[in-house]
């Protein structure tokens, strides 16, 4: 069972064993915006989530759009994160940033992994 991190406005940090992952969450209006950095900062994708009705009828789910820098991975992060915010506080999020670390592992993109998705939001 994945460990939970609570992600509030503001600025948050989570600490992994090989660097840290930054996110900064803000309010736009009635929508959010939040960017990830970490290692090499720099913008490698932009994610735009809205929320919907969950496709099973039960609950909110949400679809999104994705921009992509050539050869970035970025949204494997950000993706995830747009969707939960977009579902969890029914507002529309837009996600960017990017995420990089020379020579990372396998190891390594598992922890980063993990972190991604114990992720919650206050």
């Amino acid at each position: 069972m994945e460990e939970k991190i609570f992600i509030g406005d503001g600025e948050n940090e989570l600490l992994l064993s090989f660097g840290k992952l930054a996110l900064t969450l803000q309010r736009v209006g009635a929508d959010y915006l939040l960017i990830i950095t970490g290692g090499g900062a720099h913008l490698g994708c932009v994610v735009m989530a809205e929320p919907r009705r969950s496709l099973t009828g039960i609950g909110r789910s949400s679809s999104s759009s994705v921009l992509n820098a050539s050869g970035h991975k970025d949204e494997l992060l950000c993706r995830p994160l747009a969707e939960r915010l977009a579902a969890q506080k029914n507002a529309r999020v837009v996600c960017t940033g990017g995420f990089h670390i020379d020579e990372i592992t396998p190891a390594q993109l598992q922890e980063l992994d993990r972190a991604v998705k114990g992720i919650s939001f206050v």
